[in-house]
């Protein structure tokens, strides 16, 4: 039996991963949404920092989200605790409130420090986080490389151009 998704609840995602204190930038999908893309996403994509506190503090809300590991359909032990995380480049996985991958290092990404550092600031109602500037979001979907990805860098090369 084909494995079920869930509706994305990215709003109460974020809202639990900034209540808790975990230190992220959103990238992906949604970043691009937020900075004005109309393209469709059915995940989160978020990269983190790997400092031990975070990770902990990560581990703890991924554990509260209910995770499996998307694309395994055998009920597999599986806690993305902070020792666990320490170990990881890429975790994707399916939550009670829809598809979530964390990443240590996107690819094409500067790196976590240079992503936060550039990164801006949107207000969610209530929460703000921290989004990929439009220049790292082009540059890790060109290093993706996939069709989807390189139709999404058109659509964010005009926004920053609008954007002057």
């Amino acid at each position: 039996m084909p494995e079920s998704r869930p509706p994305l609840r990215s709003d109460e995602i974020l809202r639990r991963l900034t209540a808790r204190g975990v230190d992220f930038v959103v990238i992906g999908g949604i970043a691009a949404v937020l900075h004005g893309s109309a393209q469709n996403t059915f995940d989160l994509d978020i990269c983190f920092a790997t400092d031990q506190g975070n990770l902990e503090a990560l581990g703890e809300v991924l554990i509260g989200l209910g995770p499996r590991l998307k694309g395994v359909e055998d009920k597999l032990p599986f806690t993305p605790d902070g020792r666990m995380l320490r170990g990881i480049e890429v975790l994707t996985m399916v939550t009670e409130l829809g598809e979530l991958d964390v990443l240590a290092r996107p690819v094409g990404s500067p790196g976590y420090d240079a992503l936060r550092r550039d990164a801006d600031r949107f207000d969610l109602g209530g929460f703000s986080v921290l989004v990929a500037s439009i220049e790292d979001l082009i540059a890790m979907k060109l290093a993706a490389g996939r069709k989807k990805d390189l139709a999404a860098v058109e659509e964010l090369e005009a926004i920053q151009q609008l954007r002057g």
